[in-house]
């Protein structure tokens, strides 16, 4: 596949979404319009069994490198998965073994294929940290970490908040950015793209590959879907999308953000005239009408226009309308069955714990009416009876 070096491609690249690029936008600006192959990664750690919408303004940014004819590789984080990146977290990860991480990521590629392709005249590269970060000795390590200072790891905004809260911070997490940064020197490529979260891990790599190869190395640092107190999505928060979600928890988490980051998700997640939707929010337009128009934009994307429109319906049927849906699955059991084991053996919670949390909070209800009683017992019926949990799922319980 040639290298192309259109104008409008490469300024799109550049700007949106974009927070910063090192060592500048003129010197990555001069390597795409000389019509050379580059190489790039971004890295993804599998602390989780699904990519999620914050992986995909990556993906997206990889997306542009690969559609421009640039070698594009994606990195499986499967060794530096287990020491655990310290980013913005206020305390010491939990160490994964080898095997949850290897669980976590079986379904990566899977995901990252609705955004990325890994066949055709370009395809994506898919790579395993392990392969090279498992083979280092200490000596090895040793020779790394003289490349850094105590004092350029103390600098990191969350070390410096744990110091302050009497927090311990371990040796290993110095460690991380030192394994991470060697990726893009054990993979001799031209730049790195990544969340601007990361950026003192992937500079840890434009150090080390001028240290080690005498190369520089750019780095695209992409804005962050935040909310409007400047937290991520994510699992923590409760509003983390995830690739693998259907359409309805797709449109239906969408629909849930607050109306500041109507204007961030057209620019970071979508294609559309962000610019031109800030307008008319200052124009008084209704944000909830340019919310389901982003979410409409985004499930489309991972699915398909009739789909996201079937969704949208769907979203209003519940939401507006307060009715319960059409087609509800059905869910067999054989006998009387407690609300609780009900809940767990139709999905809607994924352990007995959950489900009695769930009653608790009053998120259940057995045909419109909440249940209170976890100990409730469901005895099916001909017709069926309706379990609801939250707002957007719903069983039907035969027998």
């Amino acid at each position: 596949m040639a290298v192309s070096t259109n104008a409008q491609k490469i300024e799109e690249l550049l700007t949106r979404g974009v927070e910063k690029i090192f060592p500048s936008r003129d010197f990555l600006e001069a390597r795409l319009k000389e019509g050379k192959q580059l190489s790039l990664y971004t890295g993804f750690d599998p602390t989780g069994p699904d990519l999620h919408m914050g992986h995909s303004t990556s993906l997206r940014r990889l997306r542009q490198f690969q559609e421009l004819g640039h070698k594009v590789i994606m990195l499986i984080g499967d060794f530096t998965a287990m020491i655990g990146d310290p980013t913005d977290k206020s305390a010491t990860r939990i160490r994964q073994t080898r095997e949850q991480v290897l669980e976590h990521a079986k379904n990566y590629q899977e995901q990252a294929a609705k955004i990325l392709d890994f066949g055709g005249d370009n395809p994506v590269e898919l790579k395993y940290n392990s392969e090279w970060l498992g083979k280092m000795n200490l000596g090895d390590a040793v020779e790394l970490a003289s490349n850094f200072t105590v004092q350029q790891m103390l600098e990191r905004d969350m070390f410096e908040n744990r110091m302050k809260d009497g927090k311990p911070i371990y040796m290993h997490e110095f460690l991380y950015p030192l394994m991470q940064g060697y990726d893009c020197v054990a993979m001799d490529v031209d730049g790195e793209v990544g969340g601007n979260d990361q950026t003192f891990n992937m500079l840890a790599g434009r150090t080390l590959m001028k240290a080690m190869k005498g190369k520089e190395k750019f780095v695209l640092t992409n804005k962050l879907l935040v909310d409007p107190t400047g937290k991520k999505m994510g699992k923590s928060e409760g509003n983390m999308i995830t690739l693998g979600d259907s359409s309805d928890e797709m449109f239906g988490k969408i629909m849930s953000w607050t109306d500041g980051m109507i204007v961030s998700g057209f620019e970071i997640l979508t294609t559309e005239d962000y610019e031109a939707v800030a307008k008319e929010l200052d124009g008084g337009a209704n944000p909830r009408e340019l919310k389901a128009r982003l979410a409409r934009a985004i499930v489309t994307q991972y699915f398909d226009e009739k789909e996201a429109s079937a969704a949208s319906d769907r979203f209003d049927q519940l939401f507006q309308k307060k009715e319960i849906p059409d087609e509800i699955p059905d869910h067999k059991i054989s006998g009387p069955m407690s609300i609780v084991d009900v809940l767990v053996s139709s999905g809607l919670a994924k352990s007995k714990g959950d489900a009695r949390r769930l009653i608790e909070g009053g998120g259940v209800k057995v045909d419109e009416v909440v249940v209170e009683d976890p100990e409730q017992v469901i005895q099916p019926t001909g017709e069926g009876i309706v379990i609801q949990k939250g707002k957007r799922y719903f069983v039907r319980v035969i027998g």
